[in-house]
């Protein structure tokens, strides 16, 4: 199947959409309920930590069957439907106080972004199955179009509270609705295989070698996205400190700027994705993998100099800042790289909508145990807990990726070669 790269262009611009009304809506959820129990309601923190929970649990669990869902029908269909489930979640929450409305709102809206997701990784997939090095600039924009949910939607979630308080809910789900018509239209000629093809792709995904070894990989890198953009980070940066640990606490007087800090990271590593989809092509994928997993060491290092700089004149402190985030600009590219390699071993046959389904549960599992991890590293060891997880994470998926390069691609290295891996 072949698309013309304007198409491609809509649909990853509806996913950045999707996941900017996404993030937008978890931080109008959060400024809402704090909202309603200054106002007597009975909201406390354990409720808010569930609902995340929920909204990510039925993302997790409806992903792998909506994936086979994209490879029976019309992805096109699928995905504009699960965006419209998304805009009947967020403007649900909004028109009742009670909590069974509450985990409803987050479990349709958990459906409606994995009613998205695999199908369009699979349909980009699909597009360019014929065109390694097109493929490879559109998986770096795709991971693009998930920073620009973490880079706007929490701050378009937090102005638009200020502006419109409840009627804020219903301009996210405008947002949501804009989303399910560009991804209807910008998948037009998108097409089903058949119930057969989605089975026998799930079969393919489980038993290729390129990805169950990768799916270790990738589970400790998307670990390390669990250790950073959890709760653990902001809580450390914002709560009042007595230690020697120049980032413990640095904004326990002005805790919006975590949401700036958070903005400026993500401004680093989407120029990283930037240059790396110009680059990609031009390069073994596998090679990049390894570079941008070599890349996050000496990151570590950079961010345990900060941590560790409160006697540093601010010009030095501001020459490590600096190194650092040209560092991670080049770490930013595994994950582009990492989906460019499962399309890839996926072949030209039909039915990648169940893969794609399996790299959602993997962001999701590793998110999730990354959370956890950082939870307890950092109750011990504050910001170097979360530098010291991450090196974990870092050195065991180089060890697992040299697996992934002797498993599935010397045995195929003239092939993989031509193809840019």
């Amino acid at each position: 199947m072949h698309q013309r790269p304007d198409r491609l262009a809509v649909t990853i611009f509806a996913h950045a959409i999707l996941r900017i009304a996404s993030s937008a809506s978890g931080v109008l959820i959060g400024i809402y309920l704090a909202n309603l129990s200054g106002h007597g309601f009975p909201i406390n923190a354990r409720l808010l930590g569930t609902l995340g929970a929920v909204s990510f649990a039925a993302e997790l669990l409806f992903s792998i069957p909506f994936g086979m869902a994209s490879d029976a029908i019309s992805p096109r269909w699928l995905m504009g439907t699960g965006a419209m489930i998304g805009a009947l979640a967020v403007q649900l929450f909004a028109l009742s106080t009670r909590v069974e409305i509450f985990f409803l709102s987050r479990t349709l809206e958990g459906i409606g972004v994995a009613a998205v997701t695999p199908p369009l990784l699979a349909y980009l997939a699909d597009s360019t199955v014929h065109e390694p090095g097109l493929r490879a600039r559109v998986m770096s924009f795709f991971e693009l179009s998930l920073l620009a949910g973490l880079a706007l939607g929490g701050l378009m979630g937090s102005e638009f509270w200020q502006r419109f308080h409840l009627h804020a809910f219903g301009l996210v789900a405008v947002a949501y609705l804009l989303c399910a018509i560009l991804l209807f239209f910008g998948a037009n000629g998108s097409r089903s295989h058949g119930s057969q093809a989605a089975f026998a792709g799930l079969l393919r995904a489980l038993k290729s070698p390129s990805v169950r070894s990768l799916a270790p990989v990738w589970l400790c890198v998307n670990a390390v996205v669990g250790l950073w953009l959890g709760p653990t980070l902001p809580f450390l940066l914002t709560q009042k400190s007595h230690g020697s640990q120049y980032l413990d606490g640095i904004f326990a007087e002005n805790p919006t700027h975590v949401g700036w800090l958070l903005l400026g990271y993500s401004i680093v590593f989407g120029i990283g994705v930037s240059g790396w989809s110009f680059v990609l092509p031009h390069m073994k994928i596998r090679s990049a993998m390894r570079l941008s997993l070599l890349a996050m060491l000496p990151v570590c290092l950079g961010l345990f100099a900060i941590n560790h700089s409160g006697n540093m004149a601010p010009s030095v402190r501001g020459s490590i800042t600096a190194v650092t985030a040209l560092l991670i600009m080049v770490e930013s590219g595994f994950t582009p790289a990492a989906l460019a390699w499962l399309a890839q071993s996926l072949g030209t046959g039909t039915g990648k909508g169940a893969a794609m389904g399996l790299y959602s549960v993997l962001l999701s599992l590793g998110a999730i145990g990354g959370s956890l991890l950082a939870g307890e590293l950092g109750k011990m060891f504050h910001v170097d807990g979360l530098l010291l997880g991450t090196v974990i994470m870092g050195i065991y998926a180089l060890i697992l990726l040299h697996k992934v390069t002797v498993l599935a691609v010397q045995p195929n290295e003239e092939n993989y070669e031509h193809a840019g891996i």
